[in-house]
């Protein structure tokens, strides 16, 4: 089996990906047992939809047009169209959930890190001595560290672990929302790809 996605046209005032299949069952993944409308795409026409998405802005909306070489006895715009929008707003809702976990984990994370942080210039404060020598400076430096090495997971999630999960909700909204157009005849210029079996 074998997709036939053509480039967008970026001439377009939307942009606009091309995907081109032979037949309306190469869009979805053959092991998924639900009915067409609720399937999970084709990873490979997945993962080309998304990557063109991504490479315009952001805000810019995108639209779809898929080519069907062997039509089928009916009408298959509202199937696939309802089928692309179920799949990328259950993967919008899937990455919604992740980022309100991310952001529940950093703050349980953050109450973590501070008490032991405290714990440990408290203990470097109140139980060594200033004047205990070289083993009471190895002790006060070795607790310093310790206490703000467990800021660090907190930090890295507040911090970095959440806007590429937001940014790939924002895709996937998107998605969900585009325009689709199926037609039935393929361009003859395409840059072929093989999809999974």
């Amino acid at each position: 089996m074998s997709l036939f996605p053509g480039r967008p046209n970026t001439a377009a005032p939307t942009p606009l990906i091309e995907l081109n299949l032979h037949e309306v069952n190469q869009l979805f993944n053959s092991m998924d047992p639900s009915p067409f409308n609720e399937r999970d795409l084709d990873q490979d026409a997945d993962e080309y939809i998304v990557s063109w998405a991504r490479e315009y802005p952001m805000d810019a909306p995108v639209s779809l047009r898929v080519h069907i070489e062997r039509w089928p006895a009916t009408d298959p715009t509202e199937l696939i169209t309802d089928a692309i929008h179920n799949y990328y707003g259950y993967r919008a809702g899937i990455a919604h959930l992740e980022f309100k976990r991310i952001l529940r984990e950093g703050r349980i994370a953050l109450v973590i890190g501070l008490v032991f942080l405290g714990t440990c210039l408290l203990i470097t404060h109140a139980l060594v001595p200033r004047n205990a020598g070289d083993w009471g400076g190895y002790v006060r430096e070795s607790l310093t560290i310790a206490g703000w090495v467990a800021m660090w997971r907190p930090m890295e999630m507040y911090l970095y672990d959440w806007w590429p999960v937001q940014r790939r909700e924002r895709v996937f909204r998107k998605l969900s929302a585009m325009p689709v157009q199926v037609v039935g005849a393929a361009p003859l210029a395409l840059e072929k790809f093989q999809a999974r079996a």
